[in-house]
């Protein structure tokens, strides 16, 4: 079988539980592996370049955009982010699962650029549950935890558009449903493109020697 590595573009509402899915898929699977971005802002205490991010100028950063070296960017809080594409390109290459974890416009723009992207929407079992989970972490205040629930509601008018919908009642089913749908999209053929041809080459030899 190939081994290329699959794209998986990874969302979800906010307290969905999907940081803390990805934290896990990293511990039980040594084939994924989580995208690093790329970002304007200096380096915090302990961090390392090429670990937690590719710390760059603005001036490097800008020629990066200028020459399509990355899959998607933003500005926020006055500091840029973004995906490299050549980072993700190596990975996949290598056969490691990249998980991009983004917002939902983010995740729809990466699949016009990589249709073979596999798009999962972590989902809560329901929205009572979304907001228990939100008022169970208790950092936020009461207008933050509405504010979320309303951002929720107006998110999932695109979850249609996603390849998967994945439900996250607890951590250990949630990374073992996304580990299952990754193995599926390995298999599918048009993920076997060089598997297939080499089948074919090697059965020549028999209709040749009819």
């Amino acid at each position: 079988m190939d081994n290329k590595g699959i794209l998986i573009v990874l969302s979800g509402f906010s307290g969905a539980g999907k940081g803390t899915v990805v934290k896990n898929i990293l511990k039980e699977y040594n084939d994924y592996a989580l995208s690093i971005s790329a970002t304007t802002r200096l380096p915090r205490e302990g961090e390392v370049d090429g670990r937690e991010y590719f710390f760059k100028t603005v001036e490097e950063f800008k020629d990066m955009i200028a020459n399509d070296e990355l899959i998607e960017y933003a500005q926020y809080v006055g500091n840029y982010y973004g995906t490299p594409r050549k980072y993700v390109e190596e990975q996949l290459a290598a056969g490691k699962n990249i998980i991009l974890e983004i917002e939902i416009q983010g995740a729809l723009n990466i699949k016009k650029m990589f249709p073979d992207a596999v798009l999962m929407f972590i989902m809560p079992p329901n929205a009572k549950e979304l907001e228990n989970r939100l008022r169970g972490r208790g950092t936020e205040d009461e207008a933050t935890i509405m504010a979320r629930l309303a951002r929720a509601s107006e998110e999932s008018e695109g979850v249609e558009q996603y390849d998967y919908i994945v439900i996250n009642d607890t951590v250990e089913e949630c990374t073992e449903r996304i580990h299952k749908i990754v193995i599926a999209e390995k298999m599918k053929a048009s993920n076997n493109l060089n598997f297939i041809n080499n089948i074919r080459e090697e059965l020549k030899v028999y209709s040749e020697g009819e």
